[in-house]
């Protein structure tokens, strides 16, 4: 066997190896063009959330745990984003996954995020959304269809995601002076 059919060989199965994450993660998972579960349990304020109620709005459903450090990265982000579109056009709900009440509030009490915190300690939420790797997040359009779904988090992956969400948004919102200017 010679050492570039050797080589080849290896380089094929560290990409599956790579590529088993994401696709262990996205089996059984709302896709886009499909109504994802509507009962995102409670705020961590105690405000039952239906997503129902959001319709009109471009609603952004992330997945995230205090050790994940993606998730860390990719939560100022959004918050920037809510922050600068406003809640009137998007509303982002941050779902916490199966982290301890302590976990969980040590993140949530971050006053400079502007997010809405849920609390799912027992992984009912994010089991109907077939939830298994983090960050897991889900764009949703106007009419409360699945428009995207993004598995991970990168910097390299943020331009994608801003023309994703700058799509969704009415022109008069993407017109406007940003709100957290």
């Amino acid at each position: 066997m010679s050492l570039r059919f050797l080589r080849s060989r290896l380089l094929i199965a560290g990409l599956l190896l790579l590529n088993l994450p994401v696709i262990a993660g996205t089996s059984g998972q709302p896709q886009a063009g499909e109504i994802p579960p509507q009962d995102l349990g409670k705020q961590w304020r105690g405000e039952a959330i239906n997503l129902a109620d959001y319709r009109g709005k471009v609603v952004i459903v992330t997945f995230w745990a205090s050790w994940c450090g993606p998730c860390r990265k990719e939560l100022p982000v959004l918050s920037h984003f809510q922050k600068t579109v406003g809640r009137d056009a998007l509303q982002v709900f941050a779902v916490n996954f199966k982290e301890s009440r302590e976990d969980f509030m040590a993140i949530a009490r971050n006053r400079d995020l502007d997010l809405d915190y849920v609390h799912d300690r027992n992984g009912q939420v994010s089991d109907r959304y077939g939830v298994h790797a983090l960050p897991n997040m889900f764009i949703i359009d106007q009419t409360g269809e699945i428009d995207h779904v993004h598995l991970g988090y990168s910097a390299d992956s943020l331009p994608d995601i801003i023309d994703e969400l700058l799509a969704l948004l009415p022109e008069e919102v993407r017109n406007r002076p940003a709100q957290g200017s």
